[in-house]
């Protein structure tokens, strides 16, 4: 996506189909200033008299703060992972792969921090999480855990991009599927070599390589998948 609203009208179109093209992305810029974004929205935001409080980690899928709040989930789960995987890297990665490997850590950082923020009191807390079906010593058990959770986490922005009902939601998540699926194909190269729009092994799941159409799956089928690393229980409803 380019910065603030001066998308295109085929990127739009990419965007409101809820069909992320891996190969399009890589026409777009890159991760944008969160800051801005946020300024960008804010204008359309209303201000409530009585911020709504999350005591108890609910995702209401009623409202757009409960799907902002299902992708700021995500977002935890890959800061923690990527933060766990650097601390200390694998032996086999290359000092350009280790920059890198810490880049998408500070990305996913960012797009924690900037949920956070954003949703204020009626964000769900800090998770705690459980990797240890997760070998970390190796690289290419590590790479490949990597791989899976960013293909799951972009198919679950392509389906919260088909959800959303207003328009700051759109602008955010569809900014950050951007950074998304450059993370995803990143690592789908370290493991083969000009496989980083592959889709052929996700196929099972949706994917068109034909059309260079990616995953899309709903906020169920990715809470389910990714039930076995959150540890701090999570009140879904409205699903």
């Amino acid at each position: 996506m380019t910065r603030g609203h001066s998308e295109t009208e085929a990127q739009r179109e990419i965007l409101l189909k809820g069909k992320i093209q891996r190969r399009a992305f890589f026409q777009f810029a890159g991760i944008s200033m969160l800051a801005a974004t946020a300024l960008s929205c804010k204008e359309a935001i209303p201000e409530p008299s009585s911020p709504y409080v999350n005591t108890d980690n609910t995702i209401d899928f009623k409202s757009d703060t409960g799907l902002l709040n299902y992708i700021y989930v995500l977002e935890q789960l890959e800061a923690a992972f990527y933060t766990k995987a650097t601390e200390n890297l694998a032996a086999g990665f290359s000092t350009t792969q280790s920059v890198f490997l810490n880049d998408i850590k500070l990305h996913e950082i960012a797009h924690r921090e900037f949920f956070k923020t954003f949703l204020g009191p009626a964000a769900v807390a800090s998770l705690d999480f459980d990797f240890s079906s997760i070998d970390f010593s190796n690289a290419t058990n590590l790479l490949g855990a990597a791989k899976t959770l960013e293909d799951l986490v972009l198919a679950a922005y392509n389906g919260a991009i088909e959800k959303g009902k207003e328009s700051y939601t759109l602008i955010i998540l569809s900014q950050m599927a951007s950074v998304e699926a450059r993370h995803a194909a990143w690592t789908r190269e370290q493991l083969g070599v000009n496989t980083f729009a592959d889709l052929a092994d996700l196929a099972a799941l949706g994917a068109d390589a034909a059309k260079g159409l990616d995953v899309t799956l709903s906020p169920d089928k990715v809470l389910a998948q990714i039930a076995k690393y959150v540890k701090t229980k999570l009140n879904v409803i409205n699903l």
